[in-house]
């Protein structure tokens, strides 16, 4: 017997009834055929596997928030250490392999690997990725004497009296601090120019501070947007502008008890970054450290340019086909960076369509792919997606629901369609740069449109298979999302799936 048929999968099914996690009817009230959807059902049922050994706090940030390091950002979106360590057991990668993270985020996949003496390539358009990855990177390196200075000197920093400059803002986050917050944001950065520490620490201390802005900010994170503090000069002037007009005044609501002083949030997260750096570098002697290749860039016109068979794995979570605009989310991070509001719009462009402000990527593709002399390989990856019955009875059906006034964006089909046909692209560019015997791993959720329920992980895996890939099985968590109450008053409620898609080469 092979040492890996005696190991068991740490995703063991708990014996929950498949079933459950299955859907009967993907358009409600049978308003669209939902056939070759049904038939994907059928088809990948038998690769379904309920576990209760990952929640949504490992397919989330929730568990990383307790891991020294990968909590030094506050990226909602990533997965945990936990589940990316997992996998990469159960996909037997040694040290030196290369793994793949085409959405990198906050490095959570790279910054695993690279402590286990795993490389990893990985991709992001979003420039928090950038000083996140670099700070985090670069645990070993730091001089804590630099560092114990650094913080020293900012407990010391007083803000001049006629200081009256501002931290940059994009048009949806004027007024997002207090006064003082704004000006010690833009005072400590022509601090940080001027100063002799070294670039690590510099990047560490931007870090610290884009960790700091929201508990410093009248905003929150929720969901697709910005939620606003009733305090802020922002809903001041709104509501007293709404009083005027004998409107309603909207309601009180409080993003936190207290805003938080910058200069004490950033040296509080100064020092619990220190003490992750002691600790990391005391155990440094029993870490083999590996390197993290990371471009600032689209990965669907960096895959193209790789050679074949360098992968051992790839283990992600793209953004989800939720509509949610991350550009928006983190509109004060990217402020901060120096981001403008003509600079966020090209940047919405360039991210995995999906927002329904999304365009199109297809004609610019064929005219990199011709650029590259590839054209005859996005011939090849095109017709194969417009082979997918699935997919184009999913577009069919939204259609449908558009022209029956069922989308509450007409912008949802633009998305959806163009959300497929790039995630095709880009597995069918993972095929070809996977090794044989490589395990690809894609953490993503199902959706509902109007009515009509979009079987992500299924309708992934079909489209890997057209691209040779095998689909070895597809974990889902016991626990089902729900759905918008929109959705459920006017079409009932469908139990989606969360899921962790596997294929193997």
């Amino acid at each position: 017997m092979k040492e890996s048929d005696m190991q068991l999968s740490i995703f063991d099914n708990d014996n929950f009834d498949n079933g459950e996690y299955l859907v009967d009817c993907f358009s409600a009230g049978s308003f669209c055929d939902d056939s070759e959807r049904k038939a994907l059902e059928h088809r990948y049922s038998n690769k379904l596997k309920i576990t209760t050994k990952f929640n949504r706090q490992s397919v989330s940030y929730q568990l990383s928030k307790k891991d020294g390091l990968h909590s030094w950002l506050k990226y909602k979106e990533g997965f945990s250490a936990d589940l990316v360590n997992t996998l990469l057991d159960e996909m037997q990668v040694k040290p030196n392999d290369i793994i793949m993270d085409p959405f990198m985020g906050s490095g959570t996949t790279a910054l695993v690997c690279q402590m286990r003496g795993i490389n990893c390539i990985g991709y992001d358009v979003m420039p928090i990725s950038k000083v996140s990855i670099n700070a985090k990177a670069a645990v070993l390196l730091y001089d804590i004497k630099e560092i114990e200075q650094l913080i020293c000197d900012i407990d010391k920093l007083e803000l001049p009296k006629k200081y009256s400059k501002e931290t940059p803002f994009l048009t949806i986050t004027k007024g997002a601090y207090p006064e003082y917050n704004a000006k010690f944001l833009h005072f400590i950065m022509e601090w940080i120019d001027a100063t002799h520490y070294s670039s690590l620490a510099k990047n560490l201390l931007i870090l610290c501070i884009i960790n700091s802005l929201e508990q410093s900010s009248y905003t929150i994170k929720s969901g697709q947007y910005l939620g606003w503090d009733s305090r802020s000069p922002k809903i001041i002037a709104v509501n007293e502008a709404r009083q005027a007009q004998g409107k309603a005044l909207l309601p009180e609501n409080k993003v936190r008890d207290n805003i938080a002083n910058i200069k004490n949030a950033i040296g509080y997260e100064l020092r619990r970054v220190l003490n992750d750096i002691k600790y990391i570098q005391n155990k440094s002697q029993t870490i083999d450290t590996a390197n993290i290749a990371y471009v600032h860039n689209s990965v669907l016109y960096e895959l193209p340019n790789l050679p074949s068979s360098i992968l051992k794995g790839v283990i992600t979570s793209p953004p989800y086909c939720n509509r949610y605009d991350y550009t928006r989310t983190y509109a004060l991070e990217l402020a901060f960076l120096g981001i403008d509001d003509n600079e966020i719009k090209k940047m919405r462009q360039q991210l995995l369509s999906c927002t329904v402000e999304s365009r199109s990527k297809l004609e610019e593709l064929r005219k990199y792919y011709q650029s590259i002399n590839e054209i005859d390989r996005y011939n090849y990856i095109n017709s194969t997606i417009q082979e997918n019955k699935a997919f184009i009875e999913i577009i069919n059906a939204l259609k449908k629901r558009k022209e029956n006034g069922d989308l509450n964006n007409n912008g949802i089909l633009r998305m959806v369609e163009g959300y497929f046909t790039e995630l095709a692209f880009i597995y069918a560019e993972l095929y070809r740069i996977c090794k044989d015997g490589a395990t690809v791993a894609f953490v993503n959720d199902n959706v509902r449109y109007g009515g009509e329920v979009i079987p992500v992980d299924f309708l992934s895996c079909s489209f890997a298979e057209q691209f040779g890939f095998k689909v070895k099985c597809i974990y889902t968590l016991k626990q089902k999302k729900g759905n918008s109450s929109q959705q459920m008053a006017k079409y009932g409620r469908v139990a989606l799936r969360k899921s962790i898609t596997i294929w193997t080469k």
